[in-house]
This record gives structure tokens, sequence and C-alpha cells, in this order.
């Protein structure tokens, strides 16, 4: 039996470890490699592109999110399962839009995540169904991909100065973006504009 190769990306360590071993006990299933963050597992996958990723969202260095949409344009035979905490209709649509098949959360049973493994490597598209009925009547995101950039940078706590230096743009155009987002959301201040940001799954 020819078996699915997955890639494995997840920060939390002993997760990495438990999801690795379970899925290894899969028939048709083997995990190929296991990746701490985003940037580390894009570089495995650049060695030996995996049949199947399953990854995070919230990691170091690059997020599942950046990550899916680096797959996508890089390595489009490989399918992408995002595996996360955060049932947020904003996260799921982001997901969707960054080249993910998968959605699913992880408090699911392990046997779901395999058979979800099996379905995208076909072709097909698994979604939690309860977060997709959500995502219907979700709110649409506002922010452009820039705005969240550095509203995701501000809310962590980098000062204007630091945010620029980062994403090389000048203090001028951070601050004129972080009063966009501010205006956008209907909040006055840029950690008010995180908070909501990430509440709704846009960050």
């Amino acid at each position: 039996m020819t078996k699915i190769e997955v890639l494995l990306a997840e920060d939390q360590g002993m997760v990495l470890g438990a999801l690795a071993a379970l899925l290894n006990t899969e028939p048709d299933i083997t995990v190929v490699g296991t990746a701490s963050n985003g940037s580390l597992a894009l570089e495995a996958i650049a060695k030996k592109p995996p049949q199947v990723l399953v990854t995070d969202i919230e990691m170091p260095q690059m997020t599942g999110l950046e990550l899916a949409a680096a797959v996508k344009e890089r390595f489009p035979k490989t399918r992408i399962v995002i595996l996360t905490t955060f049932a947020r209709p904003g996260y799921l649509r982001r997901a969707l839009d960054a080249g993910a098949q998968g959605y699913l959360l992880k408090d699911r049973p392990a046997s779901e995540l395999a058979e979800a493994i099996r379905r995208v490597h076909r072709g097909l598209r698994v979604v939690d169904p309860d977060l997709a009925a959500e995502a219907w009547t979700a709110d649409p995101d506002p922010l452009t991909d820039r705005e969240r950039q550095i509203l995701q940078r501000a809310g962590d706590g980098m000062s204007t100065a630091e945010v620029a230096r980062e994403l090389g743009l000048s203090e001028g155009t951070v601050r004129n973006y972080l009063s966009e987002s501010i205006a956008k959301l209907g909040v006055s201040n840029r950690i008010e504009a995180a908070r909501l940001a990430r509440s709704k799954g846009w960050l």
C-alpha cells in the first residue's frame, strides 16, 4: 500500500509528538517530517514536498496561514489542512483564501484528522461543520494584508519605529495604516483594534 506522506507543523512539542505518533499508527499515512514553526516547515517542504501539510495557525516566525499561502504558490500539489484551537469564522475564511483544503479543530477525535487527510489527498475539502455554518453569517474581514501585518505587530507591543524597521516602511506609513485600521474597526486606539480583530479571527 502506498502511504500518504504528511508533514506536521506545530510549535507545541508535546502536541507535535502526539500527532505524529497517532498518525503513524494509520496503515495508509506516514509522517515524513515535523517542524516547530512555519519557516522550518517551508524549508522542509522545499527539500521534498509532502502530499499533505497539517499545520497550526499561530506559530513563531511564520504563521500557519502565511505558510499555507506560500505553499499554495510554490508547491501547489501539496494539500493543506489547518488544525487549530481557534473556532473563529475569520480564521476559516482566511485559511480557505490562503489555499487550505481542510480546517479542523484540535478538540476533535484523532480519527477525524486521519480521515480529513485522506479526503483532502483525494481532492476534497473538509471543514468543521459547526464553524462552516457560523462563517456564513460572520462579519467580513475589512482589513488589507498590510493593515493586518502592522496591526498584529502593534498589538504584540511593537512600537511604530520597530514595526517600520521590520517591514521596511517609514514610520509615517505605519501610522497611516494603523489609523486606517482603527477607523475601519470603529475603536479608539491600536490596542483595542488588535483585540477586536483577534477576537474575530482577522489577525
